[in-house]
């Protein structure tokens, strides 16, 4: 699994960091997310998709073996 972020589509809701804090924090400038691991180990997967899934703006792009999950393509 790897991780990508898209912080100018990031809205600061904080569902990320709520669900998975040990791979996602927020910038206390901004409020948005800021990626602490991109390649997360194997027991906090689960909590990345979710946390993926629960993003309002789909900020997060998951690439892994659940496929792909994030921004569906314009």
């Amino acid at each position: 699994m790897e991780l990508s972020i898209a912080r100018e589509r990031c809205q600061g809701a904080g569902m990320c960091v709520l669900t998975a804090p040990e791979v996602f924090d927020q910038s206390e400038a901004d409020g948005r997310v800021v990626l602490v691991e991109t390649t997360p180990p194997v027991e906090r997967q689960a909590a990345v998709h979710e946390a993926a899934e629960l993003c309002p703006a789909g900020a997060i792009t998951v690439h892994g073996p659940r496929g792909h999950s994030g921004p569906s393509p314009v």
